[in-house]
């Protein structure tokens, strides 16, 4: 699993560097529908990671956000998002970063995960069994255990109806001590997973905007499930992320919304 890691962390940085790099120039933006938008650097940084993948693990299947699909029945499947925080790229926000997530169909789990965030050169990286780490630096969630202590990130999308959003919100926020959007699935597990967040929920995060940060997350003692309780995998769809004290209150809360 090292050779997968440090090549997934080589893949990572030079993908965003590059679009570090070409920050503020974007030349296309394209609509996707769904309120989801890419850009021309989406899809020039996604040829370049899977390049790369395709060389170094030519056996290994591939699922990237914006076009990329081949060997997805394979043993071992890279799951990518080149740019997370699109919208924020596109808005001059440099909150934004790249996810590599790397799928084990035998072991039926995320079992390594790789995240970089080029605006603070920050790299966040774990591999089942070793530890999560950012830089050089190990990390952990934090051990806050209830949830009028709490500060999380919560998220929506039109997959719900309004009222199940308002309301899922509504009872967070009269339980939490306070709720942050950044605009940037990487950007909010990975402060999850170093502590600066307590508990992430997502109801419309597909599997290449969370697939990095699972492994890390989970490295790093937290909890990572669907809105159902399961086990996450590369076709959730909306997740509850959070350290173990705080993760059966979330639970019980999204249980009673989303039915």
């Amino acid at each position: 699993m090292k050779g997968f890691l440090d090549t997934a962390r080589q893949i990572a940085v030079e993908a965003g560097d590059y679009l570090e790099k070409n920050f503020g120039q974007i030349s296309q933006v394209i609509k996707k529908g769904d309120r989801n938008l890419a850009t021309n650097l989406d899809r020039e940084v996604e040829s370049l990671i899977v390049k790369k993948i395709q060389k170094e693990f030519p056996s290994h299947g591939v699922i990237a956000e914006e076009k990329e699909r081949f060997r997805t029945e394979a043993d071992f499947v890279w799951i990518i998002d080149p740019l997370d925080g699109t919208h924020n790229f596109i808005r001059g926000i440099d909150v934004f970063g790249v996810s590599l997530g790397l799928w084990d169909r035998k072991q039926d789990e995320f079992v390594l995960g790789v995240v970089y965030i080029p605006k603070d050169k920050e790299l966040y990286y774990a591999a089942k069994g070793e530890g999560a780490y950012k830089n050089i630096e190990r990390i952990s969630v934090s051990e806050v255990r209830y949830m009028p202590e709490a500060s999380g990130s919560f998220d929506s999308s039109i997959r719900y109806s309004p009222q199940v959003m308002l309301e899922a919100l509504g009872r967070i926020s009269v339980e939490a001590f306070n709720i942050r959007m950044f605009g940037s699935s990487v950007r909010q597990l990975t402060y999850l997973a170093e502590g600066k967040l307590d508990f992430v929920v997502e109801f419309h995060d597909r599997p290449w905007d969370f697939a990095g940060s699972v492994c890390i997350v989970k490295e790093a003692g937290g909890v990572f499930k669907s809105l159902g309780n399961e086990k996450v995998n590369p076709k959730t769809i909306g997740y509850i992320a959070s350290n173990s004290y705080l993760y059966p209150q979330l639970k019980e809360i999204i249980s009673e919304v989303v039915k």
